[in-house]
């Protein structure tokens, strides 16, 4: 097991390190160059010979996405789908369950916004039940109280693994051993712990898992995966198919392909496919035991810098954090202080509480600042970070 990454290798690898500091990976991490080359040199194949002879070309470097994200996810690559986004990833795993009027769809208090909008159109369009089970004092899901909801009538539990809106990791695992245990489709948002996070599926648990490629996988904007366990892929019908996913065996007749592949559509951003294997082998080839340790490492010193400066409050509770910490400035608007930062070259976002209202309500918190490191991150980077939050507003 990989235990240490060289950290200025790393960081020449990735050329605006010289020149930014960014605590945005939570939002669009920085790609290394290898990745960004990859997608340049497809698109520039494609200006030269066109579009589908560009493809045929490529096909090993296309086709390389499955293999690479098996690697990443421990999986078969026939459970490993293509998908244009993480939304649309989880949206094609969401509408593909056959939910009937009653059924019920457990899922935390931390809930990504685009997934509880999903989950609220099919209450007013179906029916379905929604359960939300509240966090702990430690800002975890309770376990206790989603095993005490569970009834013959629950078809999903849905969780994000990490939400956006807070950097504490959710007990994942826990949940995959429970929804086993009783037999109960388990859809993981793993949006932002893929890359930062080991994610083994089998000790996970889950039935299907959804990312992006921007944030801590150092992918390109524009892509997403999904991961569909093959012994749950009966149950699921994609919510459209097209040639690509199904084939059609006669006239008034069609029949899905017989792996994750049914869930995507022909047409996709190639070069990005490209670019996202490269991403997913880079992180698996630097060890996501490594990253995770380094991450904790630079995290937890910007937690404990920002605990110590005056009119800060850090709103993760949990020792089970991620590299996303959020934090509140006494004398200063959230997104006033992002555009403050972001005119020093500091890169940071906010989380706003309109797209987070189960858990902003709940903990009574506003729009709050999120600074997400990454591995490439340096504790110098952070004292720096520390001395423009302190100096005052111009």
């Amino acid at each position: 097991m990989k235990t240490d990454l060289h950290i200025i290798r790393l960081r020449a690898e990735t050329p605006a390190c010289e020149n930014l500091i960014h605590f945005n990976n939570a939002g669009a991490s920085l790609s290394p160059s290898i990745v960004t080359q990859s997608v340049a040199q497809h698109l520039q194949l494609e200006q030269l010979i066109g579009g589908y002879e560009a493809a045929e070309q490529a096909a090993g470097q296309i086709e390389n996405f499955y293999p690479a994200f098996a690697r990443l996810l421990n999986c078969d690559p026939a459970e490993m789908a293509f998908i244009e986004n993480a939304t649309r990833a989880w949206d094609m795993a969401f509408y593909a369950v056959p939910f009937q009027p009653g059924d019920q769809v457990i899922t935390g208090q931390a809930e990504y916004a685009s997934n509880y909008l999903a989950m609220l159109q099919l209450q007013k369009r179906l029916g379905i039940e929604i359960v939300v089970i509240a966090n702990d004092a430690q800002g975890m899901l309770d376990l206790d109280s989603l095993r005490e909801h569970i009834n013959r009538k629950t078809r999903l539990i849905a969780l994000t693994h990490i939400p956006s809106q807070i950097g504490t990791v959710q007990p994942a695992a826990e949940v995959g051993t429970i929804a086993r245990g009783h037999g109960i489709l388990y859809l993981l948002d793993a949006c932002q712990s893929a890359g930062q996070l080991p994610l083994d599926t089998q000790q996970l648990g889950c039935d299907l898992l959804t990312g992006t490629g921007r944030k801590y996988l150092r992918g390109p904007r524009g892509t997403g995966f999904l991961y569909v366990n093959r012994n749950r892929m009966h149950e699921l019908s994609p919510p459209f198919i097209d040639l690509h996913s199904a084939r059609w065996v006669g006239p008034d007749n069609f029949e899905f392909r017989d792996d994750a592949r049914r869930f995507e559509n022909w047409e996709c951003f190639v070069a990005g496919k490209i670019g996202l294997g490269v991403a997913a082998d880079y992180a698996h080839n630097l060890g996501l035991e490594a990253i995770q340790t380094r991450i904790s490492v630079v995290a937890g010193h910007l937690a404990n810098r920002l605990r110590e400066a005056p009119g800060v409050t850090v709103h993760e509770k949990s020792d089970n954090r991620s590299g996303i910490v959020t934090f509140s400035l006494a004398r200063e608007s959230a997104p006033g202080l992002q555009q403050r930062l972001r005119r020093s070259g500091i890169n940071i976002s906010v989380s706003r509480r309109v797209n987070a209202q189960l858990d902003s309500n709940v903990r009574q918190v506003g729009d709050v600042c999120r600074a997400s490191l990454h591995y490439y991150n340096t504790v110098e980077e952070i004292d720096r970070f520390i001395a423009y939050l302190n100096q005052p507003r111009s």
